[in-house]
């Protein structure tokens, strides 16, 4: 496993820590992994890509 440092706004530590209190994750670490593993799950490579090629297409063909 990996070590990754980041800030992080105190208003959503605040939120991380009330949901580690009320049992929703059993630690910190618990809570950050499967927040970063749903919004990897939630925003694939491929689909970004396709964000892409569309904003692109609608710039050079101006579709709506």
């Amino acid at each position: 496993m990996s070590l990754i440092q980041t800030e992080v706004p105190d208003r959503l530590v605040q939120q991380a820590n009330r949901l580690v209190e009320h049992g929703w994750a059993n630690n910190m670490q618990e809570l950050m992994v499967e927040s970063l593993r749903r919004y990897l799950e939630s925003h694939p490579e491929s689909l970004q890509e396709q964000f892409v090629l569309d904003d692109v297409e609608w710039g050079l063909r101006g579709k709506d």
